[in-house]
């Protein structure tokens, strides 16, 4: 397995996984806010257009060095957990409007949340979105909405059982960005998160053979849709695993992956257990922002109990590719939303 890396600099270290690997700076947080103010301002305020994209891009170049640093070691190795977590970073909480509570819901107007999440995205890749998902938005609320309390994917608030993102695509993300606007009342919802690094030695030989094996296959989340299993881009036989035997990359996910053999069918409930037993859970505050390893990590969510009131629990997401040519006849007019 390959060596771990240093830890990310700078800011105030914490000790525990319920918060975030290290805080940043407050200085480094007012020039961060400035700076994504900027990006707020001018002609070219949909976050999705091209332009904007290319300004955030430059933009982040002048990110504080503590903030780049960080992200950068990670982009070279996600460590131990595949996740990194930074505390401080500004959300302009009393500036917040009420959390969305409609389905679909989706950020199009820059803001400084929005700013910051695709400036970091730019940093580890290229933003990355799905047509069928969230309309192709870039940043993606991530809030309970009322009516769908029971539904398995961003709108609901029952437990959310470890997947990777968009598994099932040829064109998963390699990284998915969330920053926590507002905690939910109760401080009770988790993040949780399982790398394969903490994973892997807890699978026995014939369970590490059978993860291996294309005998699985995965189909589109709830999030895309009821159509989107039918039409899927992929529904071929996958493994659940697949590179470099000491370290390799995952594509699961416990709600739509079925298992085609006897032993991946055992070695898919092994695997969920190791994944259970060396599992983090975060509870996240305004302000942290967590990077996910796609590639190594899968996550989820305990439960929480939303109110409605304009104050639950409200995160916003993105996606990264480090490689956005490998998806161009996915992508309309070399965009950053996957048609297909």
């Amino acid at each position: 397995m390959p060596e771990t890396p240093p830890d990310p600099m700078p800011g105030t270290s914490r000790s525990t996984a319920t918060a975030a690997d290290w805080e940043l700076d407050p200085a480094d947080a007012d020039a961060a806010e400035r700076l994504a103010r900027t990006l707020c301002t001018g002609g070219h305020d949909q976050i999705d257009s091209p332009e904007w994209v290319a300004r955030a891009r430059d933009a982040w170049e002048d990110l504080p060095l503590p903030l780049r640093r960080a992200v950068r070691r990670f982009r070279r190795h996600s460590g131990p957990h595949g996740t990194l977590v930074i505390g401080g970073l500004p959300v302009d909480r009393a500036a917040l409007p009420a959390t969305p509570t409609v389905p679909g819901s989706v950020q199009r107007q820059t803001t400084v949340p929005a700013a910051l999440l695709t400036m970091v995205a730019c940093g580890l890749g290229e933003p990355l979105a799905y047509l069928a998902e969230k309309s192709g938005a870039l940043v993606q609320d991530v809030v309970p909405v009322p009516g769908q309390e029971t539904f398995h994917g961003n709108a609901g608030s029952v437990p959310l059982s470890f997947h990777t993102e968009n598994g099932f695509h040829p064109h998963p993300p390699d990284y998915v960005v969330f920053l926590c606007l507002r905690a939910d009342h109760d401080q009770s919802a988790g993040m949780r998160t399982a790398g394969i690094r903490q994973a892997l030695p807890l699978l026995t030989p014939a369970g590490r053979q059978a993860l291996f094996a294309p005998e699985f296959i995965t189909t589109p989340p709830p999030s895309f849709g009821p159509d989107a299993a039918a039409s899927g881009p992929d529904t071929e036989p996958r493994p659940v695993l697949s590179g470099a035997a000491e370290d390799p990359d995952i594509r699961m996910a416990q709600l739509v992956t079925t298992p085609l053999t006897p032993r991946a069918t055992a070695a898919l409930a092994e695997f969920g257990r190791a994944c259970e037993a060396s599992a983090r859970t975060l509870r996240l505050t305004p302000g942290d922002l967590v990077v996910i390893d796609n590639r190594v990590t899968v996550h989820g969510r305990t439960a929480f109990r939303p109110r409605y009131d304009g104050a639950d629990r409200w995160l916003q997401r993105t996606y990264v590719t480090t490689d956005l040519r490998r998806s161009r006849d996915h992508r309309p007019q070399d965009g950053h939303v996957l048609a297909r």
